[in-house]
């Protein structure tokens, strides 16, 4: 694939993978000379133990650390973060540590920036300029999912509107990313299928997106081989340590991806879906993945062929049409194994969702992410996309959209 080479790469200035990296937190902020860390997570992270063995490094390298659960919640919204902007005046934070899945990260994320900068979440809507000098965020994340540890976007509901804001720039990006594989592994099934093929879709996306470079698709092709070559394991056996491993691995992978080179058509239809019907983000982005494939493949041929081969699907020798019709299809079965529910079956009225079609199609389309889809929709062509999901169409009869 010729692309061009990037102007710059955006990443985590550290990047651990290892087991109990967790652990090593106090060393690192240690030698940043960081001394008032508050900690963000969710009570499901506290009853597992995992805070504790977060706070307890803290405590021996002797730094006056504080600790602020977020409710459990699906999505972010401006008022689910705002006790973590109070939190972080109140202790005087310089660090923000964020222990949990996308949406506490995304939490963490937001809150440091109304922190340092002031303001609501409206005011830094893409394409607003992040400024810089916000407090840093040490972003730990216990799901292989949303790739938030890595990349420079944080989504945010908008409570007044019911609308998902994307905030989106360089200073967004957490100053580390340490990725302990071994607290994804109390993840229950659902859980594990739904963040798996969420990383998938990132991956996927980046690769053929309109702003994908040689290097983003590095990334993306070695994202590609690990979550696809682990997601069903992980899911059928959560105590392999492999897979375990694997999955967290390419979910960052994909998020440096995807953060550099952009998410597309999915996303876009994706965001609509989840503020106005309150599916969980990585679960609705499974939904969309095969039909958006479906549709795409006649203007990526190439690229979504290249998809197919490094994932396995398709043999090398096997033509480029084949081999991308081969990868939409394979994901239709990947979905099915891992028993993703049809937007019917998640419990979406079908006359509630043919109403809210045409405004979805809008709101997608304003996220800016279908533009960077190698094939560009039409609000039309969404909505009749949404439709044909909805209601289970083929994708033979998608492909010729």
């Amino acid at each position: 694939m010729d692309l061009p080479l990037p102007a710059s790469l955006v990443t985590p200035r550290t990047v651990l993978v290892k087991r109990d990296a967790r652990r090593e937190i106090g060393a690192l902020l240690r030698q940043q000379g960081r001394r008032r860390p508050l900690l963000v997570s969710d009570a499901t992270m506290g009853a597992l133990g995992f805070i504790d063995d977060v706070l307890a490094p803290l405590s021996d390298e002797g730094l006056a650390t504080a600790k602020v659960l977020v409710a459990d919640r699906h999505e972010p919204t401006d008022e689910s973060i705002a006790p973590v902007v109070t939190a972080l005046r109140e202790h005087a934070a310089d660090v923000l540590i964020a222990l949990g899945g996308g949406s506490v990260i995304d939490s963490a994320k937001a809150a440091a920036l109304l922190y340092a900068h002031g303001g609501t979440i409206p005011d830094y809507r893409f394409p607003t300029p992040i400024p810089s000098g916000g407090v840093p965020v040490f972003a730990v994340p216990t799901t292989a999912g949303t790739g938030s540890e890595a990349t420079a976007a944080t989504v945010i509901t908008h409570v007044a509107s019911g609308e998902k804001l994307l905030l989106m720039g360089p200073n967004l990006v957490p100053e580390a990313a340490v990725v302990d594989y071994t607290l994804s592994m109390s993840q229950p099934q659902r859980l594990t299928a739904d963040t798996g093929l969420d990383a998938l879709t990132h991956a996927i996306e980046a690769f053929v997106s309109r702003k994908a470079t040689n290097d983003t698709g590095v990334f993306a092709a070695q994202a590609m081989r690990a979550i696809y070559g682990n997601l069903k394991t992980a899911y059928t056996d959560g105590d392999n340590e492999d897979a375990r491993r694997e999955m967290m691995r390419g979910a960052t992978l994909a998020g440096i991806a995807f953060s550099n080179a952009s998410v597309a058509l999915v996303h876009g239809m994706s965001r609509p879906i989840g503020a106005r019907f309150h599916v969980p983000h990585g679960l609705s982005n499974a939904m969309l993945l095969p039909a958006v494939t479906a549709f795409s493949l006649n203007d990526a041929t190439s690229e979504y062929a290249q998809c197919a081969r490094i994932m396995g699907i398709a043999a090398n020798d096997l033509g480029d049409e084949e081999a991308g019709e081969a990868l939409a299809e394979a994901l239709q079965r990947l979905v099915t194994e891992l028993q993703v529910p049809s937007l019917e079956e998640f419990g979406i009225s079908r006359d509630e969702f043919m109403a809210s079609v045409d405004d979805m199609a809008a709101q997608a389309l304003a996220s800016g992410s279908p533009a960077n889809n190698p094939r560009q929709a039409s609000d039309e062509e969404i909505a009749r996309l949404y439709r044909m999901i909805f209601d289970g169409a083929p994708l033979q009869d998608i492909y010729h959209l």
